[in-house]
């Protein structure tokens, strides 16, 4: 088992497209028709953007993209971030993730996690102990594969519990809203053989505060996220607030000098690959216009440009 999961990993780490080690946030492409998000994600390709990362937040059903976008693209690598657990069984997890694998092996990396109860709980079903669900998840996952080729799999973790279960039954761990910090204890957690992805708020428009503060407080009110962020620190006052240190921890600063920093942090703390998703969440003619405007050419190391 460790050692099919090892040679998962250097399948992913060694296949970015992007020498600086960034990838994109793409949940914005669900708010377009699908023929128009396919040339973006072509567009996105040619730009330089070497993986996608897609969410399973606002209906679209990010199985379904991924092949659509696979489809178009040549090397694109497409990581789900994250599919929720509760919207398929075990079996259909499998027949999904094995099926994409086949058809494009080496670019899919199936992501997936608990979600957050109020999430889970509006579409109609029970939210379990996260540890647990995840953990007999993944064992049926295993029972039910019968020699099926799956692609590799990361989770969504943000305890340190959620996080050593990544490092014994998967391949690494996807972050979100967490803060320089976390990466270094996460890779701790992990080990030198899991792949570890944090995600990287960007600001869109440093000037409108307002609408980031707003960003900020909906993710404030999911409590994974707040409990997450006590371990580090943080109180109640600065989530009650969205407060400029726990802003600044959380978005990269606006300047390419100052992101180009914070993803190196990221690196230097233990990532693998640092997902930029800008924020507040614009429109994806926005995200289009900086991507191709050279979004990535401001982050990562010196001697990687």
């Amino acid at each position: 088992m460790v050692a099919e999961h090892d040679s998962r990993r250097a399948g992913i780490a060694g296949r970015s497209l992007d020498p600086r080690r960034t990838g994109l946030w793409g949940g914005f492409l669900d708010d377009l028709p699908v023929a128009e998000a396919v040339q973006m994600v072509r567009d996105f390709e040619a730009a330089g953007v070497g993986t996608l990362f897609l969410p399973e937040f606002r209906g679209a059903d990010p199985f379904v993209r991924s092949a659509l976008y696979l489809s178009a693209t040549t090397d694109l690598r497409i990581s789900l971030g994250v599919a929720t657990i509760y919207a398929r069984d075990p079996e259909a997890m499998v027949a999904a993730s094995s099926t994409l694998e086949d058809a494009f092996p080496g670019r899919f990396v199936l992501g997936m996690g608990v979600s957050h109860r109020a999430l889970v709980e509006a579409r109609g079903h029970v939210f379990g102990p996260p540890l647990k669900t995840m953990r007999d998840y993944l064992a049926a996952m295993d029972a039910t594969a019968k020699g099926r080729k799956l692609p590799p799999r990361i989770l969504a973790a943000l305890g340190p519990k959620m996080t050593e279960l990544a490092a014994e039954a998967a391949d690494g761990v996807h972050t979100y809203f967490c803060p320089v910090e976390h990466t270094a204890r996460s890779r701790e957690l992990l080990g030198p053989d899991r792949w570890l992805a944090p995600a990287l708020m960007v600001p869109v428009a440093p000037e409108n505060g307002q609408a980031l503060q707003e960003y900020m407080r909906f993710c404030l009110g999911l409590p994974n996220y707040t409990s997450n962020l006590e371990r580090f620190g943080y109180t109640e006052e600065d989530f009650r607030t969205a407060s400029d240190r726990l802003v600044d921890a959380l978005v990269a600063p606006a300047d390419p000098q100052g992101l180009s920093a914070r993803i190196d942090a990221h690196l230097d703390a233990g990532a693998d690959l640092v997902v930029l998703q800008l924020v507040p969440p614009p429109s994806a003619s926005i995200v289009r216009d900086r991507v191709m405007s050279g979004l990535l050419d401001s982050g990562g190391r010196p001697e990687d440009r």
